[in-house]
């Protein structure tokens, strides 16, 4: 391309008004979204996944504490009382017990806060959502003040 043939067209891009970026890109569908592929969650999902989460939670605390299970008067569990008594006769399956039991309540303790966090996000975006809500059907009335009727609010989408 000439330099006389790159300014004539910098001067036309001028004349057109043209200073947005455009990007290459495949055109959207003109008919909308809509298709099978469209994430729907209800509040009811999210209480319920949130409710799971948290029986989860609980199961795994009183049901997965292998350090802590039978626990003599010092607090220590089984698993570590019989890692120590096989350490103390030379065993070296009594180290290895012990890294079990260490390595078990570290995942355990991740676990449990990995329920935890679900159980009060899914609780927090119920709420926040139904809030939401609220608020959108505050906004948006008919002309005699009531709730727009699904039918009315569809129109504005076509």
């Amino acid at each position: 391309m000439a330099w006389d043939e790159w300014e004539q067209l910098k001067a036309d891009a001028v004349g057109r008004g043209a200073t947005q970026m455009r990007l290459n890109q495949i055109p959207a569908d003109p008919g909308g979204g809509g298709g099978a592929g469209d994430l729907v969650v209800n509040q009811d999902d999210l209480g319920a996944v949130g409710h799971d989460a948290f029986l989860l939670y609980e199961d795994l605390q009183a049901g997965a504490d292998i350090a802590g299970a039978g626990a003599n008067k010092d607090g220590v569990g089984s698993s570590n009382q019989a890692a120590a008594a096989l350490k103390s006769h030379g065993f070296t399956t009594g180290g290895a017990l012990e890294t079990t039991v260490d390595i078990w309540t570290s995942q355990l303790k991740t676990v449990l806060q990995a329920c935890a966090h679900i159980s009060d996000h899914l609780d927090f975006s119920k709420k926040l959502h139904a809030q939401e809500d609220a608020k959108i059907g505050a906004v948006i009335l008919g002309t005699d003040g009531g709730a727009l009727p699904v039918s009315q609010i569809d129109k504005y989408f076509q």
